[in-house]
């Protein structure tokens, strides 16, 4: 059962691993990939799916090599695991479908173009990633070696696709995005400070 949820959380953790790296191709250009006739999910999907590929094929002679072997190491994950659940479904309750996918960026008039600060945003600028962070981090827990290494990938890379996204985010929306994220953390949030609601 241990060996099955391993070989799960690898396969699972390629595709959290690559999604930095998938917007990293977007928010350098998003200008160019807006200015494509046809939606640029065309080129983007097919990319994506070359670099789950990629990684499998890369992590996979690793992919049974365990930093420990314990099953009690499944509770921590579990709670970790329920966790992004809710921070994904907290992160939906102001949010659009097309919003969360990244429509906005990419198909800016088939997007609703609006900064939402209410709701969980209120203090934390980006809980999907955190949500993201908590699911690769529940099943690196179960001892993969691998998984560690590509949640450490995803943690460096989504450090500097934050901070083009927020740069994005700041030339759409100007000085209310400025506003926000002087006060709202990117991932971490501040539970001892009040809200955004509060200090306005």
């Amino acid at each position: 059962m241990l060996a099955f949820l391993q070989t799960i959380g690898w396969l699972v953790v390629i595709v959290y691993a690559s999604i930095p790296s998938f917007w990293l191709l977007v928010h350098p250009r998003v200008e160019y990939w807006r200015s494509r006739q046809r939606s640029p999910y065309r080129v983007l999907i097919p990319v994506w799916i070359t670099m789950w590929i990629a990684l499998g094929t890369t992590t996979a002679p690793w992919r049974h090599v365990l930093i420990y072997n314990t099953g009690w190491t499944w509770i921590p994950a579990a709670i970790l695991f329920f966790t992004g659940l809710w921070l994904y479904k907290s992160s939906g309750e102001h949010f659009s479908g097309p919003q969360l996918i990244g429509v906005a960026e990419l198909l800016p008039s088939q997007g609703e173009q609006r900064l939402v600060i209410s709701g969980i945003r209120d203090r934390i600028r980006h809980p999907v990633y955190l949500g993201h962070l908590c699911e690769m981090l529940a099943w690196s827990i179960g001892g993969l070696a691998v998984a560690y290494a590509l949640t450490a990938f995803a943690a460096l890379t989504g450090v500097i696709m934050i901070r083009l996204e927020d740069k994005e985010l700041e030339e759409r929306f100007g000085e209310e995005y400025r506003r926000y994220r002087s006060h709202v953390p990117a991932l971490i949030p501040s539970l001892s400070k009040p809200s955004l609601a509060q200090r306005q």
